[in-house]
């Protein structure tokens, strides 16, 4: 499903100098893995998340997602393909402060071809399954970090993405909330769904297929 050849992201120091957070990055992720990205802060794995769902353009090398080149593609075309077939789980939420908890949710259905009725017993399904009827009508500045970041959960699989992509998913919760979470990312990947996750926590990344290790902007460990 992922293919990534040679994949290198780097930031202008000074004159003709560059600091690489990747560096000759070669993965491939099958369709239905589960992939835990690990390794200590600075090593590049929320970066490398970050390119695999084309929110960061700057890189260099070649990335193939189902068979598709994105890096032929021009910024809009990846833009409807992420908004077609990815789910993101940012480690800041990224919820739109200007639409309510319900608003929320319903933004990723609004990018496929769900009629209205669909698409309200969908999010009505994750307010239920989350336990956030209550906060349906709230906007974000209203909800506690652990509240936003149920939300920003349930938005990331709602339509049911065939990738999903997860940074630190339980880094604001606590542990029984954290473990439901990956009980049912685990109950999505048994279903089908395509998981790449980055965790600092040996436990996230068990519930995972296998682990690839970041180190200074390289792959240390895992395959590729």
């Amino acid at each position: 499903m992922i293919k990534l050849q040679h994949i290198e992201r780097c930031y202008p120091l000074a004159k003709e100098k560059f600091f690489y957070v990747l560096r000759e990055i070669n993965l491939e992720v099958q369709e239905g893995d589960f992939v835990s990205i690990m390794g200590p802060s600075g090593a590049g794995k929320s970066t490398l998340l970050h390119i695999l769902g084309m929110h960061d353009h700057g890189w260099t090398g070649e990335y193939f997602l189902d068979g598709t080149a994105t890096h032929h593609l021009k910024p809009k075309e990846r833009a409807t393909l992420r908004n077609k077939q990815i789910g993101f789980v940012f480690q800041q939420y990224h919820l739109l402060d200007d639409l309510t908890v319900y608003e929320n949710l319903d933004i990723p259905l609004s990018y496929r071809r769900y009629r209205t009725s669909e698409r309200a017993a969908l999010v009505a399904d994750m307010l239920d399954r989350f336990q956030i009827v209550g906060k349906k009508d709230l906007y974000p500045h209203q909800l506690s970090g652990g509240q936003q970041q149920l939300v920003g959960v349930a938005r990331a699989i709602i339509a049911r993405p065939k990738l999903l992509l997860a940074d630190e998913p339980t880094g604001n919760l606590h542990s029984s909330q954290g473990e439901e979470i990956m009980e049912l990312f685990r109950k999505l990947n048994n279903e089908g769904m395509t998981i790449v996750q980055v965790t600092h926590s040996e436990r996230n990344a068990s519930y995972g297929k296998r682990v690839v290790q970041l180190r200074d902007g390289w792959i240390v460990k895992g395959d590729q």
